[in-house]
């Protein structure tokens, strides 16, 4: 299949034959995606499947095709495209630069001012560098975390990152977070409107104690977008970052960021080889075990998922799916598209 056909205002179709899927087996993911349906979790979904650059299926129920959803933590693979590209215009030296440098604010949140009893800043914290922020290895404000030394997933440690890029930009003040201009600019500027993408955005913070530094550590920066905004997304990563004759987003920090994290490799359990820098991987088979070990994927509450198989020129959207966690697209209709490309 050719990488190098690129969707306008509108995507291109194709019919799953010419696609080279077998229309049968995909009919039949289609149908157990229904019968899914009966259950209440699952009632409403989106499903969007690229390949080639062309659509070969739309799948909708209980939700319009232009319905915008949040993709909650599905952002995160947004961010990580947003600290390359701050990296690469030279606000931001390296990945390695210590977020003390670009958000030294970040540092200022004393015992009993975060988020929860015994989450608050530690000297420890000084040390964290971007890399381990986008890779949720960082430790913020998490006793006995030294950085770089454990996988937990959080979302403080991203929304301090993405203040520091909004910072090195002058895009976002702790005094007023709520009328700052915040990474959303960037992420509209140098991403949605490369690659022809109608996003919208809102910013989310947790139900907090009122002394919690939310102007600090809160304000997620969020992203709503339609199934087929997803697919761009998917189809700018399949392709490496490169939209048309652009480079949108470099294309080494991709290919970096869609493997697994050497911080992750080095001091976490084998099964916690799935994480890169904000994409979950699978190069080592421990997320999707019978899955192609080359896919990734952003993902998100509320079923929220962009997967992504270079091998198979295939970009698959859920949105939402239908699981309850990661694993469980291993054997259901990721693997059922997967089988119907032979």
């Amino acid at each position: 299949m050719s990488a190098a056909i690129w969707p306008s205002a509108e995507w291109a179709s194709i019919s799953p034959e010419e696609a080279g899927l077998d229309p049968g087996k995909l009919e039949r993911a289609h149908q157990w995606q229904e019968g899914r349906a009966a259950d209440e979790r699952y009632r409403a979904y989106r499903t969007a499947i690229v390949r080639g650059g062309r659509v070969v299926a739309e799948w909708y129920r209980g939700l319009d095709r232009n319905y915008h959803a949040r993709l909650a933590s599905a952002t995160k693979s947004i961010f990580s495209c947003m600290l390359a590209i701050a990296i690469e215009e030279g606000k931001i030296p390296s990945s390695d630069a210590k977020l003390v440098d670009y958000y030294p604010e970040a540092m200022d949140v004393p015992q009993g001012e975060g988020p929860k009893e015994g989450r608050y800043v530690f000297e420890k914290d000084r040390q964290i560098t971007l890399r381990q922020l986008i890779s949720n290895t960082s430790g913020y404000m998490k006793p006995g975390e030294e950085p770089g030394a454990v996988f937990h997933y959080q979302t403080y440690g991203m929304n301090v990152l993405t203040h520091a890029i909004a910072k090195a930009y002058g895009l976002y003040d702790i005094s007023d977070p709520e009328g700052s201009p915040g990474l959303k600019v960037l992420m509209a500027e140098k991403l949605a409107k490369p690659i022809g993408a109608s996003w919208s955005y809102y910013l989310a913070n947790f139900d907090l104690h009122p002394k919690a530094r939310i102007h600090i550590f809160g304000y997620y920066e969020g992203v709503n977008a339609t199934a087929l905004d997803m697919a761009r997304l998917g189809w700018l990563w399949r392709n490496w970052g490169r939209w048309e004759e652009r480079q949108v987003v470099p294309e080494d920090w991709l290919r970096e960021a869609t493997c697994t994290a050497p911080m992750i490799r080095e001091h976490c359990p084998r099964e916690q080889w799935q994480y890169g820098y904000g994409f979950w991987t699978n190069d080592y088979g421990e997320l999707w075990p019978s899955l192609p070990r080359d896919s990734y994927a952003a993902s998100g509450a509320g079923h929220q998922h962009i997967w992504v198989c270079p091998s198979l020129d295939l970009v698959v959207v859920q949105s939402p799916g239908q699981w309850e966690d990661q694993a469980e697209n291993d054997g259901g209709l990721l693997s059922m598209i997967v089988d119907a490309c032979g």
